[in-house]
């Protein structure tokens, strides 16, 4: 697979101009409080299981509107002082799937929250359980174009402020240092990950993995790779929405969240990505106001480091911790 987006040195020095919104800030503000303002109780639930290292949870907490939200929640057998937390979001079309998957954190002496992406979970994998009642009216098939002509209902707003919510539900569990949360996901979880990095508070890390929903006017038009493609189909028909297409999408936009980040940032990049571009990545993560760092995955496309970067993952998290 050939290099086809912008040389390391270029991508390294690569900060365009971003589509942004001048009441991003207050949109953001007002979506989160709206949320945070409904009553709703974290339900956690002892799952049998055999993983018998483990404490397992099935977890349901409010998120947007109140919506139920579900994850998985592991720690270490027995567990009983305030442990450092890693709350991950997942890639698209991907659900929570079975405990067993998700044991990497836990192992390294973590609590972990896995949250479940609503409306997704039967693209690949073993399956979610959270729904997405909310309509959007015409859309193409998948999730990018739901609600995508405005703000107010695009479905990405419901999928951040789920992600605040997470995290604002981990913290509440006993086995949680409250103090000591750290955020992660690859692709479209990446993209999550800079969202819940820039609208948590008091976060020790954030660890976007190949992040998608980056700089979406570069990466519409330089990739043909779903699930970006959506957006070109659905703008190939609605051929007059272009404008509002991405203002919308400037709120959603991970180099803009990553401008309001300040928390220590591990990002990765793919040079043969074609998903999310590498210039795309880089938009976000020359944008970002925190510390950060970048693993360069040369010779991958959208699998990136894989269980290379987890390494670096937990030795990031482990240095702040």
């Amino acid at each position: 697979m050939p290099w086809l987006d912008l040389t390391l040195p270029e991508l390294e020095s690569y900060r365009p101009d971003v589509r942004e919104p001048a009441d991003f800030d207050a949109f953001w503000e007002t979506t989160i409080a709206a949320a945070r303002a409904i009553d709703g109780d974290v339900v956690v639930e002892r799952t049998s299981s055999p993983l018998s290292a483990f404490d397992v949870f099935d977890v349901t907490f409010p998120g947007f509107a109140g919506d139920p939200i579900k994850a998985w929640f592991l720690a270490p057998a027995g567990a009983t002082e305030p442990l450092p937390t890693v709350v991950e979001f997942n890639g698209y079309g991907g659900g929570r799937g079975l405990p067993s998957e998700r044991l990497q954190w836990p192992a390294a002496g973590y609590a972990y929250l896995f949250m479940d992406t609503r409306g997704q979970g039967s693209g690949w994998g073993m399956g979610g359980h959270t729904p997405d009642p909310h309509g959007t009216g015409p859309s193409t098939p998948g999730f990018m174009t739901r609600g995508i002509e405005s703000p107010d209902d695009y479905y990405y707003r419901r999928v951040f402020t789920d992600a605040v919510r997470a995290v604002d539900a981990v913290r509440t569990l006993p086995q949680v240092d409250p103090a000591r949360v750290a955020v992660t996901g690859g692709s479209q979880g990446g993209g999550i990950t800079l969202a819940a990095g820039a609208l948590c508070d008091g976060l020790v890390a954030v660890m976007p993995d190949v992040p998608f929903l980056c700089h979406f006017e570069r990466a519409v038009g330089l990739t043909d790779r779903y699930p970006y493609e959506e957006i070109v189909r659905y703008l190939a028909v609605h051929r007059g929405a272009e404008e509002r297409v991405f203002d919308t999408l400037s709120y959603f936009d991970g180099a803009n969240f990553a401008r309001r980040a300040s928390v220590p940032a591990l990002f990765s990049v793919a040079l043969m990505d074609e998903t999310c571009p590498p210039s795309t990545v880089y938009a976000a993560f020359n944008r970002y106001a925190g510390p950060r760092e970048m693993s360069v995955y040369r010779y991958n496309n959208h699998e990136g480091g894989q269980a290379y970067q987890w390494v670096g993952q937990e030795a990031f998290v482990r240095s702040r911790v």
